[in-house]
């Protein structure tokens, strides 16, 4: 299993935006030098974020970096041009010797709408239309292809291709089936961000989309899951908290407020880093344990932290950065090898519960 890092680069701490993407640009570096094997830049349109094309920034990492993949995390497809899109990352494709993903979702949040001219009435008819045509276009290098949302291409040139012959493509969604389904039908690798509540409960949707690959003819092969959580790790559960904790409720209320989401506190917390929940947060001991347990429930190819969330110290990201590729990531490959690399009928002995885990 392919172990890496996401970002969005909040800027909820009231640090400046230079010092942040210096910042970014730090815990890009410390990543490789880890041997981790992707890391990710979220796309937002919003003060509290500070990256909103994540091609650009990628393309600064690419050439700090030697050998972990890079991607967006996500790329808003809907209200952007899969022409520059796929131009853009082809560009970041040569810059990093082939090593340049795209991660394309129809966004967390909407002010990419109205800001590019979009109406969100087309929500979902944008998304489906511009990845047919993002997937065109890495297919072949003249495009032939009209839409309701877009002026039509006629034999037309796209330039410059990337290293590599298909620059992957992965569906990013964040629950909804029908997404599923779309990744699954077009044979799509699938992203599934889990933030809140019992990973548990998104076992059906993997199983929907491994369905719809299957029916659809596709080989398993080209179905590859990765799941996306938030993380962090210290020595201890009680440093996790005490640095990861307060910033991350703080940052779940700000969204939450606008969206109508009842307040979250120290008893919500506590349920989302229990062993079944959705947060990997504690010792390198208990992270690997919480990966490990939903290898078991999804047997996915990909694991992906966010640890740099909300007023999270940067200091606190990169330590938490090194015991997950010193510690966590041992643990968890040399475990994954030990099964051969599949779904055991075995469940894995959960992170330590009760006081132990606090």
């Amino acid at each position: 299993m392919e172990l890496g890092l996401a970002t969005f680069a909040d800027l909820a701490s009231g640090i400046s935006p230079a010092q942040r993407m210096r910042d970014l640009m730090e815990e890009a570096e410390l990543a490789d030098q880890l041997g981790l094997d992707v890391f990710a830049i979220g796309e937002h349109h919003r003060p509290d974020f500070l990256v909103s094309s994540p091609a650009v920034v990628l393309a600064a990492v690419a050439v700090k970096t030697e050998r972990i993949r890079l991607s967006s995390a996500v790329t808003v497809l809907s209200s952007d041009d899969p022409v520059r899109v796929f131009q853009d990352f082809a560009e970041v494709d040569l810059l990093s010797g082939g090593r340049a993903e795209i991660m394309a979702g129809r966004g967390s949040f909407i002010e990419s709408f109205p800001l590019f001219g979009y109406d969100l009435d087309d929500y979902d008819e944008l998304y489906a239309e511009k990845l047919e045509l993002l997937l065109e276009l890495r297919e072949r290098t003249h495009v032939t292809w009209s839409g309701r949302h877009r002026a039509p291409l006629d034999h037309a040139g796209v330039w410059p291709r990337p290293l590599q012959q298909r620059l992957p493509v992965w569906v990013a969604v964040g629950g909804s089936p029908q997404s599923v389904i779309r990744a699954g039908t077009l044979g799509l690798p699938l992203t599934l961000a889990i933030i809140g509540g019992q990973p548990a409960r998104f076992a059906p949707l993997v199983e929907l989309y491994r369905d719809a690959a299957k029916q659809a003819g596709h080989e398993p092969s080209q179905t590859k899951l990765a799941i996306n959580t938030h993380g962090f790790v210290a020595a201890s559960a009680a440093e996790a908290d005490g640095a990861f904790a307060a910033p991350y409720l703080a940052m779940m209320n700000r969204i939450g407020r606008e969206r109508g989401w009842p307040p979250s506190g120290q008893r919500e917390y506590e349920a989302l880093r229990a062993p079944d929940g959705a947060l990997a947060v504690g010792s390198p001991e208990q992270v690997a344990a919480k990966i490990l347990f939903e290898h078991d429930l999804f047997a996915h190819d990909r694991y992906i932290a966010q640890m740099s969330v909300g007023a999270v110290q940067h200091r606190d990201v990169l330590r938490s950065m090194e015991l997950f590729g010193t510690q966590v990531a041992p643990l968890v490959r040399e475990e994954l090898a030990r099964r051969g690399g599949g779904r055991q009928d075995t469940p894995v002995p959960p992170a330590p519960s009760g006081a132990a885990a606090r």
